[in-house]
């Protein structure tokens, strides 16, 4: 299937990019689960996921997609080709998106879940998000790409 959103990072005033620093600290299967569930879930289907287990609307235009799934059970759901990890691992993973504009997804940061499943933890994640969000919105942030 064919992707019909198109996939943006944040980047912040001082130039970090939250989204990729999150990248940066999972493991291979994680990151091939993440990749694939960008390209085959978030990216054709959008913001109509909000109906379905993978997308959590938070307020105010913020939503978290969740990845509870490696990247051979995404293809196998999907239809989708291309390198799928190995299978055996959990994966929890959670990004948190903004759409807006003509069909974009914005990828503000995300967590592990897995590796760390706690309320605090999420509430700290949530509000890194909403933080980003406003950023964006006051105009002091940037877009980029997805990598």
């Amino acid at each position: 299937m064919e992707s019909t959103w198109r996939i943006e990072v944040f980047e912040s005033a001082d130039g970090t990019v939250p989204f990729e620093r999150f990248v940066d600290d999972l493991g291979d299967l994680q990151v091939a689960a993440l990749d694939a569930a960008i390209r085959h879930v978030l990216a054709v289907r959008g913001i109509d996921l909000v109906r379905t287990e993978w997308l959590k609307a938070l307020g105010v235009g913020l939503h978290e997609f969740r990845i509870r799934h490696d990247a051979r059970e995404i293809a196998a759901m999907f239809g989708a080709g291309g390198r799928h990890g190995r299978a055996g691992e959990r994966v929890l993973l959670r990004v948190f998106v903004h759409f807006h504009g003509d069909r974009i997804a914005l990828l503000l940061g995300g967590y592990d879940k897995g590796r760390d499943p706690k309320p605090r933890r999420q509430q700290r994640e949530i509000e890194r998000a909403r933080k980003a969000l406003r950023q964006f919105r006051s105009g002091s942030g940037a877009l980029g790409p997805a990598g």
